[in-house]
């Protein structure tokens, strides 16, 4: 299958702690940097799963940025509708989690990611238009993914990253002129802001251990998660899309969440947000 994944692509630094979190103190713990963001991350699961992937960006033009190029084509993304932005740092996630792998908050400098705009787009379009299925993620700017609601012409899947960064899927599908998409993934917090929106054939609502809701043609169905030792759940909700688009448009809904909640149990269960495990899961 062939995916084209447009979003972020960072610089992950997160912060664990060794023992239960006290607020506005020192912990004992663990700082580690590794290279992230919700596109990347979907496009690196859906690299292991087997698919063709094509990830679209826009680079911070420093040595973060050049480090991240050489990992995605080391992992074997397609890069070549990607460009380096001179003027930009690269983007940036600081994450804290808590003992049990819980993140307890995190900060976002996505200002290259955001420099992705419908005219830079509009130039890449028809290669973009080539893949079976096209993720997006709300680091774009609610104009940009309108602009793609409306000029994506395969099955558009975007996930909401963050509850503040979900309201740019709601006001993307307000001006939109389509108002539709295939189907977006969200979390029990984004899904109170995407409560209203009603322009999908699919929603898929994470709700961590307690498992998935999965929502089509107004029909709502739970699917628990599978048991697992939780190390990092940072990158659980990229590998459940990745596998959630991995399992194919013709999926029934068991099937899609079948194989995502399988992703999303390999992902939690590495100290890394992508596992490279995934590759040898067993669908």
């Amino acid at each position: 299958m062939k995916v084209c994944v447009i979003g972020g692509a960072n610089v992950d630094i997160t912060a664990v702690s060794r023992e239960r979190f006290r607020a506005r103190d020192s912990n004992p713990g663990s700082v580690r940097l590794s290279f992230g963001g919700v596109g990347r991350n979907i496009a690196h699961n859906l690299a292991l799963l087997g698919d063709e992937v094509c990830f679209v960006t826009r680079f911070g033009g420093d040595a973060f940025g050049q480090m991240l190029q050489v990992s995605c084509r080391g992992i074997g993304m397609d890069l070549s509708l990607c460009e380096t932005c001179p003027t930009l740092p690269s983007a940036c996630f600081a994450s804290l989690n808590d003992c049990s792998g819980e993140m307890i908050g995190g900060v976002a400098d996505m200002a290259v990611t955001e420099s992705i705009s419908t005219e830079w787009l509009a130039a890449r379009i028809d290669a973009v238009n080539t893949a079976d299925a096209v993720v997006a993620d709300t680091n774009l700017l609610p104009e940009t993914l309108a602009w793609l609601i409306d000029h994506v012409t395969v099955p558009l899947f975007v996930d909401g990253v963050s509850g503040p960064k979900a309201i740019r899927l709601r006001k993307a599908l307000e001006i939109s002129k389509r108002k539709r998409l295939y189907a977006f993934k969200c979390n029990a917090l984004e899904a109170e802001t995407l409560a209203s929106v009603t322009g999908f054939t699919r929603r898929f609502v994470s709700r961590g251990a307690e498992g998935l809701d999965v929502t089509e043609d107004g029909v709502t169905k739970h699917f628990p998660a599978f048991p697992c030792t939780v190390r990092n759940a940072t990158g659980g909700g990229d590998a459940l899309l990745a596998g959630i688009v991995h399992a194919g448009l013709d999926a029934s809904v068991e099937e899609a969440a079948r194989i995502g909640l399988l992703c999303a149990r390999c992902a939690v269960e590495s100290d890394e947000a992508v596992n490279e495990n995934l590759k040898n899961l067993s669908l």
